[in-house]
């Protein structure tokens, strides 16, 4: 049990999962490291034919991620993904220097 804000919870709280960078690569993939210091490459592609996000079909537009308050976000902050997402969708990447 843990106390936020006043409120009990039952469980254990789980630590905010944020993105710390996003480095778009070849192929519509984003290679992303997390909070917890997890690096991965996410292939977005899937995504592309959501009318949500069309417009990263344009790799300038894709190309112009950058994070906010720990979200990869394209279009002025008005197009982005949650880190979650990335996550359990992303495939373990090695670090490079």
């Amino acid at each position: 049990m843990y106390i936020k804000d006043g409120i009990a919870y039952a469980g254990n709280t789980k630590p905010l999962l944020n993105v710390l960078s996003a480095r778009p690569l070849d192929g519509h993939k984003l290679r992303i490291k997390f909070s917890d210091g997890v690096l991965s490459v996410v292939d977005m592609t899937p995504l592309l034919d959501s009318p949500a996000f069309a417009p990263l079909k344009d790799k300038a537009v894709f190309d112009q991620v950058y994070v906010e308050y720990g979200v990869p976000m394209w279009c002025e902050g008005e197009l982005d993904i949650a880190p979650e997402w990335l996550r359990e969708n992303g495939t373990p990447a090695e670090w490079r220097a």
